[in-house]
């Protein structure tokens, strides 16, 4: 089945710096055209491991949450059916769609054959914001509730990174301090659009404050509606062109923003192996240098380019090699992006194929997500 769609703020990081960070990460991108687009090569036998891996991209929908969707007042609706799950909300229609989105047991068998020991579980599309005020808490805090029973029932296989309803700040701050003292919540996720608001809007300024003063990462996703129009619609390149984009536009506000300035101990993490963020780093330093209105942040972008962790979900390996070799093996961690088609259906491969050291691929299979997620 397929479904449709598949460094504190005043610390300068020089291009020096990061030349370092590239020694560091012992990674040298070789190989001609052929080499950048091949899929990695995996042994035809994977090594019999105990489960030990972090997966910080691992999405859930709980019955529950759906439940709500054929609720009065929602503009929604949920099926199942024998090929799977569908929905409908004003901003997206998706499916089928397989269980193991929603059956537990069935997503920790696939963990164990992957070799991954914990999911932190993050809301994807369309998330809650497609209602507001009480209707977008009410699905917020089903989602949570969920999640944090799946953690209660498998504490050791899951953590929570917990839906907060971000049109409004009042009720997305009282949800944040619920949630921020229940088992199992570790962070938070959230859009990298809000229904018309990028993340340096006034408008989420408390809920950053607030997520900052609790020592919380923010985990960011792309959602539907996203930028392209019409022009994505074929060929699916609203996921495979729009969703990295987004992300790289969502790192971008958050950086002239000023929002990495204003919150410098804020943790952000980017799906996508940071869209295209690490490609463009150049460019938009030209920018800040020479454009007055881009000369919005403390320093240069790439200053910042630390300041976010990183999934690993490139789909190339030699570009993903680049992007450890720009930011350090330390700032990425394991994702899948379970389980949609598009995600990896073993990461933990995909991590052994990288020319890494121990150490290094150590920190990119748990050690930094567990760091972050007090695991």
């Amino acid at each position: 089945m397929k479904p449709k769609f598949g460094i504190a703020c005043g610390h300068e990081l020089s291009r020096r710096e990061i030349l370092r960070g590239s020694l560091a990460a012992a990674v040298t991108v070789t190989g001609g055209m052929k080499d950048a687009f091949a899929q990695p090569e995996f042994p035809a036998t994977a090594k019999k491991t105990s489960p030990s891996a972090i997966d910080i991209h691992a999405h859930y929908y709980p019955q529950s949450y759906f439940d709500l969707f054929n609720a009065e007042g929602f503009n929604s609706e949920f099926r199942m059916t024998g090929e799977g799950f569908y929905f409908k909300t004003p901003t997206q229609t998706s499916g089928p769609l397989p269980s193991k989105f929603i059956d537990l047991k069935e997503r920790i068998a696939d963990m164990d054959s992957q070799g991954v020991k914990v999911h932190a579980l993050s809301l994807t599309g369309p998330m809650t914001y497609w209602v507001h005020g009480k209707l977008s808490l009410d699905l917020s805090k089903t989602w949570n509730d969920a999640a944090i029973a799946a953690h209660q029932a498998y504490p050791d296989r899951f953590v929570v990174l917990a839906t907060l309803p971000m049109l409004d700040p009042d009720l997305a701050m009282d949800e944040l301090n619920r949630v921020s003292k229940l088992p199992g919540v570790r962070g938070v996720c959230m859009g990298t659009y809000i229904d018309g608001h990028d993340l340096d809007d006034p408008l989420f300024e408390p809920i950053f404050a607030r997520i900052e003063a609790l020592d919380l990462p923010v985990f960011l996703h792309p959602l539907a509606p996203i930028l392209g129009g019409k022009r994505l619609q074929p060929y699916s390149l609203s996921n495979l062109v729009a969703f990295p984009m987004d992300t790289t536009i969502a790192a971008c506000h958050l950086i002239f923003g000023g929002v990495l300035d204003r919150h410098p101990k804020l943790q952000i993490s980017l799906p996508h192996a940071g869209g295209v963020l690490p490609n463009l780093i150049g460019r938009l330093d030209h920018g800040w240098k020479v454009i007055a209105a881009a000369k919005k942040c403390a320093e240069t972008p790439s200053a910042y380019l630390r300041r976010f962790t990183y999934d690993i979900i490139a789909h190339s390996k030699p570009m993903l090699e680049y992007v450890i070799s720009q930011v350090g093996a330390d700032r990425i961690m394991l994702g899948s992006d379970y389980c949609y088609e598009v995600g990896y259906d073993q990461p933990v491969q995909v991590v052994e194929q990288l020319r890494l050291s121990t150490e290094q691929r150590k920190m990119i299979l748990s050690g930094t997500a567990a760091r972050i997620l007090r695991i």
